[in-house]
């Protein structure tokens, strides 16, 4: 049995802004939508394997990454929604960045057929890639993740 629910954020401390999972009875992973920021009990500071964790990780994500008072260490969300779109984090350094969104387009037939897109439905619409500051939840809004089918 899962334990899912609003609280406030470890990092940023807005409330109920930050869903937290129960990992298991001792655990929690966190997922903050005000400041879109990630983490969990177990990646603590000088007690996980970050090299191996941040190794096919962008440079803007490991300067980014935040530790808190109780040593978890906190890192960018990026979601991809294959009929959405993407929210990531995009900039030049950690003094450079804001959110971003970009909106996924269907592919056209002929590119479904494409070894280059196998398996897939939907591409990146270059077109539609918009900052958003410091907003993670209006680029989350912006791609259509809070809509219900």
């Amino acid at each position: 049995m899962t334990n899912d629910n609003l609280t406030t954020c470890p990092k940023c401390k807005a409330e109920e802004s930050c869903y937290s999972t129960s990992i298991n009875e001792f655990h929690k992973a966190y997922a903050c939508f005000n400041c879109g920021y990630a983490t969990n009990d177990l990646m603590r500071d000088e007690e996980f394997n970050f090299e191996a964790y941040e190794d096919a990780m962008p440079e803007l994500y490991k300067d980014l990454k935040y530790i808190d008072e109780e040593g978890r260490v906190w890192y960018p969300q990026a979601i991809n929604v294959e009929d959405k779109g993407t929210v990531f984090a995009n900039g030049t350094s950690k003094e450079d960045w804001e959110w971003a969104g970009i909106k996924t387009i269907e592919l056209t037939e002929e590119e479904k057929e494409s070894p280059k897109f196998k398996g897939k439905t939907h591409k990146s619409d270059s077109a539609s890639l918009q900052g958003f500051g410091d907003e993670f939840f209006e680029a989350c809004d912006y791609i259509g993740l809070f809509e219900i089918k």
